[in-house]
């Protein structure tokens, strides 16, 4: 472990200033259970890290009219174990169940997941099936980018050296709707997927025909992926086997993985319909009101 400076923010505006100071390599840090063990191995060499996890506005956690307000440096445990977001915003509980064991749920976000910008983060691909706004400060005026456009390569997304993600904002769930996210890992002990999938889906009254749908797959390109195409073969059709079918297929050929030492790109590429069915079928189920029998993180 190298040498760095540490400096803890409490205010919003201290830790834009702070980010703003020109320094080889600041970098902000919430959880810092991916960050530090970065640094450990020398992929990261920050001259000073700052630490935003009292800053008021990343804590908000806030359900209203406009929907869900998640500060970026809330912690997993206080989101997955929250009842009204267990149930109107289900894909996203799922992923905070996943992200490590419970000492990791008290410290990692869903903010310094998606920052940490890994294809195969658990949270991103919840978030954008969930059509979450990423909401970013910076010294001269705040913006927000579309959850599907923050990640632009391994380890690389579209915050500026003196910007801060600050809170993800997703919209009110529509009646009749349901989420849920799945991951393939080999075995326990090696806790990346090899493919994540999640999906939000709005069904009718009758709850036999999809009205709307959003796809996103993780850990088959370099950036997790929105699958458009595959989400809009949903609308209109009825909830079948084969209009699943369907999607699965086209969520396949959005996907672009490698060969690791997780998995083939051939494996990758099947497991992608496999979980896109899965996926869609347990999300249909929330959307009914169904229960479902769903073991996190198998």
């Amino acid at each position: 472990m190298r040498d760095f400076d540490y400096e803890m923010a409490t205010t919003l505006e201290e830790a834009l200033v702070l980010m703003s100071m020109h320094e080889p390599d600041i970098r902000p840090m919430a959880g810092g259970t991916d960050l530090i063990d970065h640094v450990r191995n020398g992929h990261l060499s920050p001259e000073r890290l700052i630490d935003v996890k009292r800053i008021r506005e990343l804590n908000v956690l806030e359900l209203d009219d406009e929907g869900l307000h998640l500060g970026a440096a809330v912690p997993c445990y206080k989101i997955h174990g929250h009842a009204e977001i267990v149930s109107r915003y289900s894909a996203l509980a799922d992923s905070c169940h996943i992200i490590g064991g419970i000492q990791i749920q008290s410290r990692a976000s869903v903010g310094g997941n998606i920052c940490n910008s890994g294809p195969a983060a658990d949270a991103t691909p919840s978030v954008i099936a969930l059509d979450g706004v990423c909401v970013i400060a910076a010294p001269q005026f705040d913006r927000e980018v579309a959850s599907a456009d923050f990640c632009t390569g391994p380890g690389q997304n579209v915050l500026e050296p003196d910007e801060l993600l600050v809170e993800i904002r997703f919209p009110p769930q529509p009646p009749h709707s349901g989420s849920h996210y799945r991951r393939f890992i080999p075995r326990n002990e090696m806790d990346i997927a090899v493919v994540g999938v999640g999906a939000s889906v709005q069904l009718d009254e009758s709850g036999q025909t999809f009205l709307a749908a959003r796809i996103a797959l993780g850990a088959v390109g370099p950036t997790p992926l929105l699958a458009s195409e595959a989400a809009e073969l949903l609308v209109g059709q009825p909830v079948n086997d084969e209009t699943l079918s369907l999607a699965a297929e086209a969520a396949r050929r959005v996907a672009s993985p490698i060969t690791d030492m997780r998995g083939t790109a051939e494996y990758r590429t099947h497991l992608v319909g496999v979980l896109t069915q899965r996926v869609l079928r347990h999300a249909v189920a929330r959307a009914r009101g169904e229960a479902i029998e769903y073991q996190p993180g198998h």
